[in-house]
């Protein structure tokens, strides 16, 4: 349904609290009071059969009796009431109902039923439902408070929590704040009419909000969630936390791609990839979200630091270089203008470390932060130290002057469009402690953090959106188109009751997606075949690869043998490799034996894969490859289809990305022919949903060019079970 819904539904001007009462402990009173504290301007329906009056409002017997249409409804009543409040209301031409119950899908097939029987008379009259299993929902900007909380402060922060407790956290933290300010929270609740995305597509037009936080434990609609997370992140923020980091993955993968999917790796991959910002730790979230609703994106990661002391210019350092920000390189000009104004034993290259050139006017440190903006390798700055507390730390009399040093400093994070954060001694968490200077350059609109560690991680944060807009500039991905070929070696398969593509099928049907593979490789069915092979392939050293439906992880079946390099040698390994193969699975089917040209020396081995994920669907894995592969687990996961920005960004990300780029003397992988390969790949298994997993694995990376070493497709619906130990 369109947005504008969910808009009326979030905006009411009139509300009808089903299951309203005299008992102060209970919703149906807490929300009402909550209404006429805040100053809800519209008209407030009380509906309880017993009482004559609730807080001064007349209450009505049944939603049947309001004498009017109204535009939301709270209700509070059991769950087996739920399809009949729901129909009175549809009657009255309801935009939505916030439905508080449990006792629905969550508590077992007699909740399911009786749910879906609410969403459908729902749906027959129009009414979207906030729930049901929710805490509820406020607008601050509407003075629409129906959870219940107390002082709510009027933002741009929206929440959209799967968790009550996390959202009362969040907003307490906010009041803590003292300048933190929301706009619209949501609890999710059973997500029985109006889905995740849909939330995010309201919140995206949402005026009142800049940033939305998102607490999630998971979604019924991945793919959808993905989409809605694409469409706001183009518009404004998100911070993310995920829940559920530690489960254990796909229990029956059959290939490494499988085996390294663990439910986080693939959200962590699969949410930055669609924009959002991830939090790490909880304790993190709202401190992210002001950054990010205060400042602009950075527009790339150099930065500036500016310390009044050694110390905090050092752990600054560290704590960018390890974030993945840079310390930029200032111009001798910039350099020159800094040792005019700071005493000799300053620091002036980046980190700029003052040496006690503001102790006797803090002013300085706005005519610094000035030079350092203006430098054009700049583009972000962070201020370290005891900045705001000189007038506690050494004299009062400074207080008026770093009070104008703040304004100052705001003024130039405005002008100049680049970011500003402050890490101050004198930061604490909540504002009624901190200096005057402090407060007044948290007010003019430049984020204030106790921790160092903290006002990085902004910084990073806002590097992470500015990277994630400018991948929106990438061209999408040409629709994909089903290849014959594969399509033919699909319907084979299905004809002979197999998921497991052979590899020279799975070769040839990757040569016509676009995939090079640069090594011929010759299927022999028997010893003659093989020594056949050897010779069409010049004689030069082969390896040798069992093919079968039954044989999957070739080298733990004693399946491989390699730089087999003589003519008896040929057909002593393919008599080895048969007799392994058989003595591994009883009675396998064994198609033959696949004979290619070792692979030359030199490349990098790297791993891509596809697994079809239960919650996003296809998603891409890329890392270091090689037997070791689930040891290191140095991968990274996108979601397919894949564009040219989404490859590169995963080529840069795993953690030995410096590998790729050459080290001790070795030449840099070709990452373009990488790239070209995920693309294809993505364009395949994007084509075939029937590509349950697809493992390439090692892939040689090298100078120029790249070589597939081992290629396994398996397909869905399994209906055999293949050797996989």
């Amino acid at each position: 349904m369109p947005t504008r819904n969910l808009h009326d539904v979030f905006y009411p001007n009139s509300i009808v609290v089903v299951g309203a009462s005299r008992d102060e402990t209970k919703r149906g009173f807490r929300s009402i009071q909550k209404l006429l504290e805040d100053g809800f301007t519209g008209t407030i329906y009380p509906v309880n059969p017993k009482e004559p009056e609730i807080l001064g409002l007349k209450c009505y017997a049944s939603v049947e009796e309001i004498p009017q249409a109204f535009d939301l409804a709270l209700v509070c009543t059991p769950a087996k009431t739920l399809p009949k409040v729901i129909e009175q209301c549809g009657k009255k031409g309801a935009r939505g109902a916030v439905v508080l119950a449990g006792g629905f899908a969550e508590a077992g097939d007699d909740g399911r039923l009786l749910q879906e029987e609410m969403v459908s008379v729902a749906r027959q009259y129009g009414v979207r439902i906030v729930g049901p299993n929710t805490s509820g929902i406020f607008n601050t900007h509407k003075n629409c408070n129906i959870v219940g909380f107390s002082n709510l402060r009027k933002g741009d922060i929206g929440l959209l929590s799967q968790s009550g407790n996390m959202a009362l956290s969040l907003v307490t933290e906010a009041q803590a704040n003292g300048q933190l300010g929301l706009s619209t929270y949501v609890g999710i609740g059973n997500e029985s009419d109006i889905r995740f995305h849909e939330y995010l597509d309201y919140f995206a037009d949402d005026e009142n909000t800049r940033v939305l936080v998102a607490y999630v434990e998971g979604m019924k609609d991945g793919a959808a969630f993905l989409e809605g997370l694409r469409r706001i992140t183009r518009k404004k923020p998100v911070v993310l936390y995920k829940s559920g980091r530690t489960s254990a993955g796909i229990s029956s993968a059959k290939s490494h791609t499988g085996a390294l999917a663990g439910d986080y790796a693939v959200s962590e991959g699969v949410l930055r990839q669609a924009g959002a910002v991830l939090a790490a730790k909880s304790d993190e979230i709202m401190s992210l979200a002001e950054a990010l609703s205060l400042l602009k994106p950075l527009r790339s990661r150099r930065v500036a630091v500016l310390a009044d002391g050694g110390g905090h210019a050092t752990i600054a350092a560290d704590a960018l270089s390890e974030s993945g920000l840079a310390l930029a390189t200032l111009s001798p000009e910039s350099r020159a203008r800094l040792a005019a104004i700071l005493p000799p034993s300053a620091a002036t290259a980046n980190p700029v470390d003052v040496a006690g050139g503001t102790d006797s006017n803090p002013a300085v440190f706005a005519e610094c932060a000035q030079i350092l903006l203006e430098d054009p390798e700049v583009d972000g700055l962070l201020i370290t130290g005891l900045y705001g507390g000189y007038g506690v730390r050494f004299s009062q009399s400074l207080t008026p002057i770093e009070m104008e040093a703040s304004a100052r400093i705001a003024q130039i994070n405005n002008e100049s469009g680049k970011p500003v954060v402050v890490h101050s001694l004198y930061g604490s968490l909540y504002a009624d402690l901190r200096p005057a200077p402090l407060a007044c350059i948290r007010e003019a609109g430049v984020p204030v953090y106790d921790s160092l560690e903290m006002a990085v991680r902004c910084l990073q944060a806002l590097a992470e959106v500015g990277e994630a807009r400018s991948r929106t500039d990438c061209p999408a991905p040409a629709p994909a188109k089903r290849s014959s070929t594969f399509g033919q070696i699909v319907d084979i398969c299905r004809a002979e009751d197999r998921t497991v593509v052979l590899e020279h099928e799975a070769r040839q049907a990757l040569a016509d997606a676009g995939v090079p593979m640069t090594a011929k490789a010759v299927l022999a069915r028997s010893p003659d075949e093989a020594v056949e092979a050897f010779r069409q392939l010049g004689e030069v050293p082969v390896a040798m690869k069992v093919v079968s439906r039954d044989i999957i992880h070739k080298s733990d079946a004693g399946g491989v043998k390699l730089g087999v390099s003589a003519v008896g040698a040929v057909k002593q390994a393919f008599d080895d490799i048969l007799a392994s193969g058989r003595q591994f699975v009883p009675d396998p089917d064994i198609t033959g034996v696949l004979v290619t040209p070792m692979a030359p020396k030199g490349g990098v081995e790297v791993i891509v894969g596809v697994v079809r994920d239960p919650t996003y669907g296809p998603v891409m894995m890329f890392g270091l490859g090689g037997i070791l592969v689930e040891v290191l687990k140095d991968v990274v996961f996108r979601s397919l289809p894949l564009t040219e920005g989404d490859a590169r960004q995963m080529l840069e990300e795993i953690r030995a990305a410096e590998i790729l780029n050459g080290v001790r003397g070795a030449p840099p992988t070709d990452k373009n022919a990488l790239v070209q390969l995920m693309l294809g790949i993505s364009a395949l298994c994007t084509a075939f949903p029937e590509i349950e997993e697809l493992d390439l694995n090692p892939v040689m990376a090298y100078p120029s060019g790249v070589g597939i070493l081992d290629a396994r497709i398996l397909l869905d619906a399994a209906s055999q079970t293949a050797a996989t130990e």
